[in-house]
């Protein structure tokens, strides 16, 4: 496909062959009409939905002119035009440990939802309170891949792989204080697993997490 060249970005088209979803646009550095321009140029030339990521209200405004039919999820900071997906995804479980960590889980379960994946959410089952997780394990071992979403100390996805043998993708968030440095301590906390099945994306990354748990459960 020949380059599509808006001057400050050139949109790829070819990832919704490549990937099952067309290129997501990342809110963060981009003003509200570089967003919309971007937005209407892959609306155009993709048939799957179109999402923006770590966005603002002003953003979709501006993205509401050129796609009257997009919705912004604001707890997930991510704006959707909702079509039909390329490809069929397995079951993801979306498991969040606080209600801080929600906008992250959310912001992967959009995702993994638009790439084509079944989602359950099962969220505030953190650490603090394993009795809430093991009273959900059923749902989640019935799942065919999982995100964790956990800040503070991180411990939740090792937790959860020492209980299943499914593939997880971590997500370490910001949600923390003091010695939390932002999400590091989570971060390398999940790096660490002495679970093997556990992967780990960089810090509030729920958007990364979500597509990739798509990929891995994705039907071709």
């Amino acid at each position: 496909m020949t380059d599509d060249d808006l001057g400050f970005a050139i949109p790829d088209h070819d990832r919704e062959a490549r990937w099952g979803l067309p290129e997501a646009v990342l809110g963060i550095g981009k003003t509200p009409s570089q967003i919309a321009q971007i937005v209407e140029r892959l609306r155009e030339r993709n048939t799957g939905p179109v999402l923006v990521t770590k966005t603002t209200h002003e953003a979709f405004d501006a993205v509401r002119r050129v796609a009257p039919e997009a919705e912004f999820h604001e707890d997930a900071r991510l704006i959707r035009i909702a079509r039909d997906p390329v490809v069929v995804g397995g079951t993801i479980g979306v498991i969040a440990a606080g209600t801080a960590d929600y906008p992250f889980a959310e912001e992967a379960a959009i995702t993994a939802e638009s790439a084509g994946a079944t989602v359950d959410r099962i969220y505030d089952v953190g650490v603090a309170g394993l009795h809430r997780l093991f009273a959900r394990l059923e749902r989640i071992q019935a799942c065919d891949a999982l995100v964790v979403v956990a800040g503070m100390e991180g411990a939740l996805p090792t937790v959860v792989g020492g209980l299943t043998g499914l593939p997880i993708i971590a997500v370490p968030t910001s949600i923390g204080y003091g010695t939390a440095f932002g999400g590091l301590a989570a971060l390398l906390g999940m790096l660490n697993s002495c679970t093997p099945q556990v992967t780990c994306v960089n810090i509030d990354n729920g958007f990364g997490a979500g597509f990739f748990a798509a990929l891995v459960t994705r039907k071709r």
